[in-house]
């Protein structure tokens, strides 16, 4: 009786102790959890690009992490931290645009407008009975939005400084990973192996394609449709061409989608009387807004077979639980629980 009491008590002040250890572990490491999850996410999606670096550079790993953190830190870093700065700085310029919204009138529709095959009446007739007077009475409501976005976008930036050196920290601390993936890989599968014995094992596998599947998804879609839609703003003419390649890389993060500045400024664009510049924009605007339909789905398929819906959610709830940097923490943790839980169901039922 006394030695399964001694016992009752050394299991449990064992796991308090593990607990609490845990914690304290947690608690100290809080100010670079974000920047090291970042920075594991970024390696593991690259991996294999690093690999191939380090194959090219006579296999001098060293060559390789400087490479691929120099990569880092011109395709990732150095974009992403403009983009935000852009924003915080133009950010009395996005409300001034609401504010001149609510004060413009919207002219009469051109007289090519009814001459277009089809929808030329309907689309005239829209014009003038919904347009000209719900601009009106929308755009004013808009404004007070408009200025609490920007302010809460602002506070969520913070420092920018602080921020830069955030970054930079993601890419100190993926240099690191990148020199030590090898031995860190065979840790992380004896980790799951003692833990859920084969199953733990290959759920770290799950999780590196869940990874994988977000950052070359998400992150390189976005990319690709903010470039691709600011050279076409830039080549139609567009004021604030910068400000809106980073409003668009943003908002395709977010999978709203690049749509929402692309035919505000096609429409601006008619709107100045521009035509030949708006139907090329127009035509630009339709390719840049629909490519991700395609190669989204095909990038994320490389790693794991995720739903839009949840990386939309990760990437809210992300933005809002641990600000600007949960953009990317976020959907890549759901898209890892996710991955999980499909995999224990499927292997429970069989399918």
């Amino acid at each position: 009786m006394n030695s399964k009491t001694h016992d009752l008590t050394q299991v449990t002040l064992a796991v308090l102790f593990i607990g609490g250890l845990i914690i304290a572990t947690f608690w100290v490491l809080k100010p670079f959890l974000s920047a090291l999850i970042w920075a594991a996410m970024i390696v593991v999606a690259t991996w294999p690009l690093m690999l191939k670096a380090q194959a090219a550079l006579w296999g001098k790993r060293a060559f390789a992490v400087t490479v691929m953190s120099l990569s880092i830190l011109l395709m990732l870093v150095v974009p992403l931290s403009l983009a935000i700065a852009t924003i915080v700085e133009n950010a009395d310029k996005i409300v001034g645009w609401a504010k001149w919204l609510a004060e413009s009138r919207v002219p009469p529709p051109p007289e090519w407008v009814a001459a277009l095959p089809v929808v030329g009446s309907k689309l005239q007739s829209f014009w003038l009975s919904y347009m000209a007077s719900g601009l009106e009475d929308i755009a004013p409501k808009l404004i007070p939005h408009a200025e609490g976005i920007t302010k809460w976008f602002a506070a969520q930036a913070g420092d920018l400084t602080l921020l830069f050196m955030q970054f930079l920290l993601i890419v100190l601390l993926a240099a690191v990973l990148y020199a030590t993936g090898d031995g860190m890989a065979v840790w992380v599968k004896r980790f799951g192996l003692r833990l859920g014995g084969e199953r733990g094992e290959g759920a770290v596998v799950l999780v590196g394609q869940a990874i994988r599947g977000v950052a070359l998804g998400v992150v390189l879609t976005a990319l690709l449709q903010s470039v691709i839609g600011g050279i076409g703003l830039a080549i139609a003419g567009i004021p604030m061409a910068a400000l809106l390649t980073a409003l668009i890389f943003l908002l395709c993060i977010a999978q709203i989608g690049a749509g929402l500045v692309m035919f505000a400024a096609v429409a601006w664009l008619f709107w100045s009387g521009e035509m030949g510049w708006g139907v090329f924009l127009l035509i630009w605007s339709i390719v840049v807004t629909t490519m991700d339909n395609f190669i989204r789905p095909f990038l994320i398929k490389q790693g794991a077979d995720l739903p839009i819906l949840l990386i939309f959610a990760g990437v809210i709830g992300g933005l809002l639980g641990f600000g600007l940097v949960g953009i990317f923490v976020g959907p890549v943790v759901l898209a890892v629980s996710y991955t999980l839980l499909d995999a224990w169901v499927k292997a429970e039922l069989k399918v």
